[in-house]
């Protein structure tokens, strides 16, 4: 049986007037010391977003949220920080923020297998019930 090792996480969410405090959940970014994962990943649902939001840039969410994947993966075409060790990339991903978007709270678990737990953690809460 394998070890269970440590990871966190945290919730993207979408908050287009900071002032309403009203979000939906638009991607899962999970980072394991131990087995050196960092990997983000999420889903623009436009039509739910529009509903909820109107008129937002799809275009301009779909481009910031691409930058938390070459920042997850590092190196130069993720500009300075996609330099820094991936522990301060995490951090600075997860970093409080007053933007369009934002991250909840760091939480913490033990898994065998991040990827595994990342998808998990995807389906649970950013995707809808089917």
């Amino acid at each position: 049986m394998q070890e269970k090792k440590a990871y966190e996480y945290a919730v993207i969410r979408l908050v287009p007037q900071v002032e309403r405090e009203e979000f939906l959940n638009v991607g899962v970014i999970l980072y394991a010391a131990s087995s050196k994962f960092l990997q983000v990943k999420f889903h623009i649902n436009e039509q739910r977003l529009r509903a909820f939001f109107g008129n937002l840039d799809i275009n301009e969410i779909q481009k910031y949220l691409e930058s938390f994947e070459r920042i997850c993966k590092g190196g130069k075409d993720a500009g300075p920080l996609g330099e820094l060790p991936t522990p301060q990339r995490f951090r600075w991903l997860s970093a409080t923020r007053s933007t369009i978007v934002q991250l909840s709270k760091v939480h913490t678990g033990l898994t065998t297998d991040p990827a595994e737990k990342l998808l998990q953690l995807f389906e649970q809460l950013v995707l809808e019930p089917v």
